[in-house]
């Protein structure tokens, strides 16, 4: 028998998969990041249009030229973000842009920044890379929010780079204007690289404003897509903007790794951005309410719930995580346990609220009535 390498051994298969996997379909699914909403008809058009139009064969590496011609101007207008398209990348969705960038950037010896609580592939992209994650710790005190403080006193010889995610999973914590920019200046004074993990953006709540680090400092990758605010998540389909001393590096690992992104996602990336918004202001109306629902609940039920200010998720605080998991799957609402998300998690549990206002209304009875 052949043996698996080091570097998978260092990683384990996701906790939320994993779970999934041996879960009463018919519950209430409280655990997935996936918006519940269809692909808009306008991009849905546009895709069926392009298969007829005979838009089935093989892109450049980095994707059709109006597509990110497209990019280009999104980021000015949007994210104050000066590129041009030779530098940016179209990806098959943004976990193969973050898995490009940790094979381009990182190797053994280097150490990466990551917050934790924090998205699980974060940790896993940099062991696949054989650098060491080093985690920053997001307390809940501070609204889950990572500071340029809390960075700074981490950094060391050996860092190499630092991801961010802005508005963040799992935690719904949106970054101040004010540590986005001081992150940036200390990546150039460190000689660090920033990636920049952007993909719930456009979902923000109660009049905050998304900041990206890019258009502060030029130790900067941008990664963003379309899963998320189009609820395109099956087509995979996103992007990354890189430094241009970095593209080639870049464009190397995502050439041999998948080729280019799907031509008729592409498609349909190109009416998304050039199209009518008003399907991604009408879905983040409605995922404000269900926040306020879930949040609300929790916290009567006497769980400590943040309101988070972006994405899709509450992170609230429980006695014994594993067990309210496992208790909530019984009764029939899946969620996760934090410490999927970091050792800073461990005192949490994850819920999306990625489902119905309906659904969310009857999980939130059968935790009230669940044997705490």
């Amino acid at each position: 028998m052949i043996k698996n390498t080091k570097r998978t051994d260092s990683i384990e298969l996701s906790t939320i998969r994993k779970l999934f996997e041996v879960t009463n379909p018919n519950a209430i699914n409280l655990g997935i990041g996936e918006p519940d909403f269809e692909v808009p008809e306008n991009i849905k058009e546009a895709m069926k249009k392009g298969i007829d139009d005979g838009f089935t064969h093989y892109t450049s590496n980095k994707g059709f030229d109006n597509l990110r011609e497209a990019i280009v101007l999104k980021l000015k207008e949007e994210n104050n973000i000066e590129t041009d398209m030779d530098d940016v990348i179209v990806t098959c969705g943004a976990s193969e842009a973050l898995f490009d960038c940790c094979q381009a950037l990182f190797e053994k010896g280097d150490e990466v920044l990551i917050p934790n609580p924090g998205f699980l592939s974060y940790e896993a992209g940099i062991k696949l890379a054989e650098a060491s994650p080093v985690g920053v710790e997001t307390p809940m005190e501070n609204g889950f929010k990572l500071t340029a403080d809390d960075v700074q006193e981490k950094i060391s010889n050996k860092t190499k780079g630092l991801i961010i995610n802005s508005p963040s999973n799992p935690t719904g914590a949106v970054m101040e204007k004010e540590d986005i920019k001081a992150i940036a200046e200390l990546a150039t004074d460190y000689n660090f690289m920033v990636i920049s993990d952007e993909i719930y953006e456009k979902i923000i709540y109660d009049n905050k404003k998304h900041y990206s680090p890019a258009a502060f400092g030029e130790n900067v990758i941008t990664l963003n897509g379309f899963s998320k605010a189009y609820a395109m998540t099956g087509l995979r389909l996103a992007y990354m903007v890189s430094p241009k001393y970095i593209t080639e590096d870049l464009l190397k690992v995502h050439q041999y790794a998948t080729a280019c992104a799907s031509s008729i996602s592409q498609i349909g990336g190109i009416e998304a951005l050039t199209g009518p918004q008003e399907s991604v202001n009408k879905m983040v109306r409605e995922f404000k309410r269900r926040r306020d629902l879930i949040c609300d609940s929790l916290n009567d039920m006497g769980y400590e719930c943040i309101k988070g200010e972006g994405a899709f998720y509450v992170f609230p605080k429980v006695n014994n995580p594993e067990i309210f998991v496992k208790k909530a799957m019984d009764a029939g609402v899946i969620c996760v346990p934090g410490l999927a998300f970091g050792s800073a998690g461990q005192d949490f549990v994850r819920m999306s609220y990625a489902n119905s206002y309906e659904n969310i209304e009857k999980a939130m009875d059968i935790l009230k009535n669940m044997d705490k």
